[in-house]
């Protein structure tokens, strides 16, 4: 008992519960707590395995000039290539919670989605690839730590779910009519600003639910959705800063 006649444990369920001063977010009880911070940390840690699997994989396409000319000259290989990730996803998400099937699915799609950034690496300069690089990993340390301190703040985003949904459809239909009708460079640029501002959007969004509303079973999905969005960040910033050149 304190001189002002509140427990010990009364202060610190305050500063410490519903209170918010030490959870993710308003109203998160401590034990609940406690697992989501588990959670987080498997994710992430998940995620930075991916994202070092990708460094390597696409290093060594980059690097070693015989894979980059064998995958180049081999357009069905490529197409395929192109192609897997989006066919991986389905087995991928179905077994996500299958151990250790999941761990081998998400492996493989990490590797095929690796070869593709590789391949678009290669062909560009790399003084533009570094920079992409580093503004990648500004815009996703800053945006994580934004949408942290906006939940415990007790902020929501999930309104912007429907709002990317229909950016991504719109933009994946520019993308196919610049496939079939090229706009020049200006469009590029265009369309490599506007993807990025949408995959910003959706890693806010995405790690708005990830500290909210996936369930603690959902690492391996969770970790897919963000490591998407900040591969196709990269890949944005990519197509914009080329279209600069």
């Amino acid at each position: 008992m304190s001189k002002y006649g509140f427990s010990k444990v009364g202060v610190e369920d305050v500063e410490m519960g519903h209170g918010g001063g030490g959870v993710l977010y308003p109203g998160l009880s401590l034990q609940d707590n406690e697992m989501r911070l588990g959670f987080l940390k498997k994710v992430y840690s998940i995620l930075s395995m991916q994202l070092l699997l990708t460094v390597i994989v696409a290093a060594t396409v980059v690097l070693y000039t015989p894979a980059t000319l064998f995958l180049v000259k081999t357009p069905g290989l490529l197409l395929g290539i192109s192609i897997l990730p989006l066919i991986l996803m389905c087995p991928l998400y179905a077994y996500h919670q299958k151990h250790p099937v999941n761990l081998a699915l998400l492996g493989l799609f990490t590797v095929v989605l690796s070869l593709t950034v590789g391949i678009s690496c290669a062909y560009t300069k790399g003084i533009i690839v570094l920079e992409a690089l580093i503004l990648t990993a500004a815009v996703v340390f800053s945006l994580t730590g934004y949408t942290f301190w906006a939940a415990k703040k007790g902020k929501d985003f999930s309104f912007l779910g429907p709002i990317l949904f229909s950016s991504l459809l719109v933009i994946i239909l520019f993308g196919f009519i610049q496939v079939f009708f090229p706009l020049g460079s200006l469009s590029t640029t265009i369309y490599g600003g506007l993807a990025a501002l949408i995959f910003s959007g959706y890693i806010v969004y995405d790690t708005d639910n990830l500290i909210k509303r996936y369930t603690y079973d959902q690492y391996i999905w969770a970790s897919v959705v963000l490591y998407l969005d900040i591969l196709n960040l990269f890949l944005s910033l990519l197509q914009l800063l080329r279209g600069n050149e």
